[in-house]
């Protein structure tokens, strides 16, 4: 690897202090729901709580019950969103239906319902991935629960992990079907390029809470951390070629901006492009360019480098594209998890990561949201888009509560378009 610029970012200089306080001693104030409606919904067995909740999770469930029972609450991953969950469910003791995006994360619900609130495993169904077992409180896929012949009326508190999803067309009809008085969403990065995030408040109500992942580290809620930027420089042959195709898209660009200027630049291009050859050869164009600058082969070099230096430490290893995930995983023999690798195997590997065997794993988008994946303190984005959402994501991957500090490094292309889209998910971090 030629020579590196680093940029360090400590968690205090990342996100300025918002000056939120939680107190614990508020838990006891905690506003009571409408007995009538607890009746009606109740729940056959008890529900009890045996995790001790943070601060900051029992600010999250006053504001939630101040407003109703009603609200989306934001906080990164890692710090226990579960938990707020959990806690909405005794404080609202009602049948309760579930909502997630995932197989995955359906076991992993499931099994923390029964293990975290005392509840009988055959109180809590499970409906999705070949399972279609109902019970007071179901656990649910979003395509599960959006399918047409879905009943799912009897539910009053409606619980919706990864919230973000639930505003998309296919997703909101889950929304309308139940009449659910109460209602939590939970998510990380609720925000959505397309703007339907703002319809939350009327599908499941406004935002209670939000912390970022800054603030609890500070707190030591979390891991402290610093993020990193590693530049690397592409080879004259890649240098080449992507100049050239950059040429190529900003000369359709200059030519054509009158009539691209009608929306978002690169929207309406793509738009064009269904049409017009010369739109789409330009988009292609772009695209190519982007390819060189997310796979530059010096990445590798720096990647190995990278675990050289963290060769005691589990380091997780995030790349835009598979496969650049198969040439990490084959060149530097680190095992490797993609959505084309077996559920069996994928299991596998994850619980060997878990236990040691493994300290090193590399992974595309796979591993974004969804898998809960086995603790580690080094995080390694080899390729990334300019969203904010996958960017906290695999910040929250290294952040679980521990006393060593975590670091995030992302390895950028110099003078490509990949420095200003890293700027860009930052910015939104913060």
């Amino acid at each position: 690897m030629t020579a590196t610029e680093a940029e360090d970012l400590t968690a205090d200089e990342a996100v300025p202090d918002d000056g939120d306080q939680d107190d614990p001693d508020d838990e006891a104030l905690l506003p009571s729901l409408d007995e009538e409606l607890l009746e009606q919904f109740a729940l056959p067995a008890s529900v009890t709580l045996d995790v001790q909740p943070r601060p900051y999770q029992q600010t999250a469930i006053r504001n939630w019950l101040a407003n109703g029972g009603r609200g989306v609450v934001v906080l990164p991953t890692g710090s226990g969103k579960t938990v707020v969950a959990f806690m909405a469910m005794e404080q609202a003791p009602v049948r309760t239906l579930v909502i997630v995006p995932t197989i995955e994360l359906l076991r992993q619900w499931h099994d923390g319902l029964v293990k975290h609130l005392a509840l009988p495993a055959e109180l809590v169904g499970v409906v999705g991935g070949g399972e279609r077992r109902l019970g007071p409180i179901t656990v649910m896929t979003y395509d599960s629960a959006a399918m047409p012949q879905r009943k799912l009326a009897e539910f009053g508190l409606l619980i919706v992990d990864e919230v973000h999803h639930l505003p998309a067309p296919t997703y909101r009809r889950i929304a309308a079907k139940t009449a659910a008085p109460w209602r939590l969403g939970l998510s990380a990065t609720p925000e959505r390029s397309d703007g339907m995030h703002e319809e939350l408040t009327t599908l499941i109500g406004p935002e209670v809470y939000r912390r970022r992942p800054a603030d609890l580290s500070r707190e030591g809620h979390i891991a402290a951390y610093q993020q990193r930027r590693v530049f690397v420089d592409l080879s004259a042959q890649e240098r080449y070629r992507y100049d050239a195709l950059m040429a190529e898209y900003k000369w359709f660009l200059a030519t054509q901006r009158r009539s691209l200027m009608r929306g978002n630049l690169f929207d309406e291009l793509i738009k064009r492009s269904a049409f017009d050859p010369a739109a789409r050869r330009a988009l292609q164009a772009h695209h190519q360019a982007r390819l060189i600058a997310l796979n530059a082969e010096e990445k590798i070099d720096s990647v190995a480098q990278l675990l050289h230096k963290h060769r005691q430490e589990k380091v997780l290893i995030f790349s835009e594209y598979n496969a650049m995930v198969g040439i990490l995983s084959r060149r530097l023999c680190v095992p490797s998890i993609t959505y084309r690798t077996d559920p069996e195997e994928r299991r596998l590997i994850l619980e060997r990561f878990r236990a040691g065997r493994y300290s090193k794993l590399a992974s595309g988008r796979v591993l974004n949201e969804g898998v809960d994946v086995p603790d580690a303190n080094v995080a390694i984005v080899v390729s990334g888009s300019s969203a904010t959402r996958e960017h906290i994501q695999r910040l929250g991957r290294v952040l679980r509560p521990k006393a060593q500090e975590a670091v995030l490094y992302e390895i950028i292309s110099r003078r490509t378009t990949e420095g200003r889209a890293s700027r860009a998910r930052r910015a939104g971090a913060a």
